[in-house]
């Protein structure tokens, strides 16, 4: 496969502080791929799959952790959220291919993997497909579980999410832009930015945190909710397609038996005992069905609060290299 060597930074963005989180490169088949990069530009490359809904800036979160460790971090887009082309009728199994495309592109020999909450059962599809000599560690952090474990304890929301998915995307494709709509309109408003500001102590806390009082002037509050709306509000950049094709791959079968996933090095899977978007029961059902993985329980820690673990986790699955 001959690759374009073309990257681009993608859509201006003054708001960002490095064109690193704009990369964008064109696929063979015409797509159009994004990704950021954050930690140590000489690193050792991990590419971390971004949650559900999500996108390339969960990239902003991994500075601190890449520069300490050594990590370069890369964060592809999956089709249809931020820069990433919508793909119609993509199937999880087709994301390895864009991972070794990236991987090519930046000339990587050997990199690990690790699947954030809805990123995780792409991180497994990159665990049964790409060659180990060149896939080091294959992580899984508060991931997203198969349905065939069964949905006792899944949320309803989540549930309505699928069916809709699955009877009537379009409808709901349409549905979900116009809240969409309703959504930007309401955090205009000074009930919405205090909304966000609200949101933002709580993920500080969330991961461990607090906000200092030299962030607390009016500048800096704006620059926080800026930041945290591209968060929200960039995986839509495009409209809700990508969010709805995903709310049906998320929910049914992956496309691969976990019982044939072979990763000689042990898939690694992080998970809170309290995570009540993705149920321990269904992900020790995954554990089980995986012929070499090992689950590292988290006694009490909810889907988000994990984010505190998320150095430890980086740290033990590099260590694998």
């Amino acid at each position: 496969m001959a690759l374009r060597r073309r990257a681009t930074t993608g859509i201006a963005n003054t708001a960002e502080p490095s064109e690193r989180y704009h990369r964008t490169v064109d696929l063979p088949d015409g797509r159009r791929l994004a990704w950021a990069e954050a930690g140590s530009p000489t690193g050792f490359p991990c590419f971390m799959f971004h949650g559900f809904p999500g996108s390339r800036l969960e990239a902003r979160g991994l500075e601190d952790i890449g520069q300490r460790h050594g990590v370069r971090f890369i964060c592809p887009e999956r089709p249809g959220y931020g820069l990433s082309t919508f793909y119609p009728g993509r199937r999880i199994t087709d994301w390895p291919a864009d991972v070794q495309f990236i991987a090519q592109h930046l000339e990587l020999k050997r990199y690990a993997v690790l699947g954030g909450s809805g990123g995780g059962p792409y991180a497994l599809a990159c665990a049964n497909s790409i060659p180990p000599d060149v896939l080091s560690a294959v992580g899984l952090m508060c991931s997203a579980a198969p349905w065939e474990a069964g949905t006792q304890g899944v949320p309803w929301s989540a549930r309505i999410g699928s069916w809709a998915a699955t009877y009537c995307p379009s409808f709901s494709t349409r549905v979900l832009d116009l809240l969409l709509g309703l959504a930007k309109w309401f955090v205009a408003t000074d009930s919405g930015k205090k909304l966000i500001d609200g949101i933002a102590v709580k993920a500080a806390a969330a991961a461990g945190k607090e906000i200092s009082e030299s962030e607390k002037s009016p500048e800096a509050a704006t620059a926080r909710r800026e930041r945290l709306l591209g968060v929200f509000l960039e995986p839509f950049a495009q409209g809700s397609r990508g969010f709805v094709q995903e709310a049906y791959l998320l929910t049914h079968p992956y496309g691969f038996r976990l019982q044939d996933v072979h990763f000689e090095k042990r898939v690694q899977i992080w998970h809170g005992t309290k995570d009540k978007n993705s149920p321990i029961r269904m992900v020790r059902y995954m554990k089980e069905q995986l012929p070499h993985s090992d689950l590292h329980e988290l006694e009490g820690v909810d889907h988000f609060a994990i984010i505190k673990h998320l150095e430890d986790i980086v740290v033990k699955l590099l260590t694998q290299r």
